[in-house]
């Protein structure tokens, strides 16, 4: 999309967990889709940040007055804090406040079971989540159907990004969704896929 807008994925059981919100001035699409399912902001429980670049948080501060939770990886926080003092009013870290912070484990909210990993290369905070039930596996930029996220921003990291990917690459995964891009269904194009990133791209990092 125009402005390098995210992939927003809405995770729905009794719960409801919306991960990567992405930039505020795009995120009457998010709401749209919510419409559409009958529901609105306040109707999410969670929201969770794969990252702290701004494509995929700045949205997080429209829903500083429902009771909806956030959560992130600290490191990544920090470097939200950082990119804040050059970013201006827009990533006030004031409205980002995670209500928790994420790190490698389980996560459950109410019917819903992930497994966070954390995933650091494209920023030193990255996380990964995994739903077992649905085998769905959501990247931020840390994976894309034929590429892998970008190393040279802050915090970036070339191997250890490619560890990272090797580590997701022994999950049960049915969907890949990445931050960017088309989701890849089915189990042997995902693992296809982790082949060629690894066979194709991790020369160049």
């Amino acid at each position: 999309m125009a402005a390098n807008n995210c992939n927003s994925y809405l995770l729905e059981g009794e719960a409801r967990i919306l991960i990567d919100p992405g930039h505020a001035h795009f995120f009457g699409h998010v709401e749209s889709g919510l419409r559409q399912l009958g529901l609105n902001v306040v109707d999410v429980d969670l929201v969770i940040a794969t990252h702290a670049h701004p494509d995929h948080v700045e949205a997080v501060r429209l829903f500083k007055d429902s009771p909806t939770l956030f959560a992130m990886h600290q490191t990544d926080w920090q470097l939200l804090d950082q990119m804040s003092k050059s970013l201006g009013s827009t990533m006030d870290t004031d409205a980002y406040l995670p209500s928790f912070f994420l790190d490698r484990g389980q996560l459950t909210v109410k019917d819903i079971s992930l497994e966070i990993f954390h995933t650091p290369g494209h920023s030193p905070g990255s996380i990964s989540i995994y739903w077992p039930q649905k085998r769905a596996l959501f990247t931020g930029d840390v994976l894309f159907k034929d590429g892998l996220g970008r190393t040279d921003l802050p915090g970036g990291d070339g191997d250890a990004l490619k560890q990272s990917i090797r580590e997701l690459a022994s999950l049960d995964v049915e969907w890949l969704c990445p931050g960017h891009g088309d989701i890849i269904s089915g189990g042997g194009r995902v693992r296809n896929n982790f082949q060629r990133v690894e066979e194709f791209w991790f020369a160049y990092i």
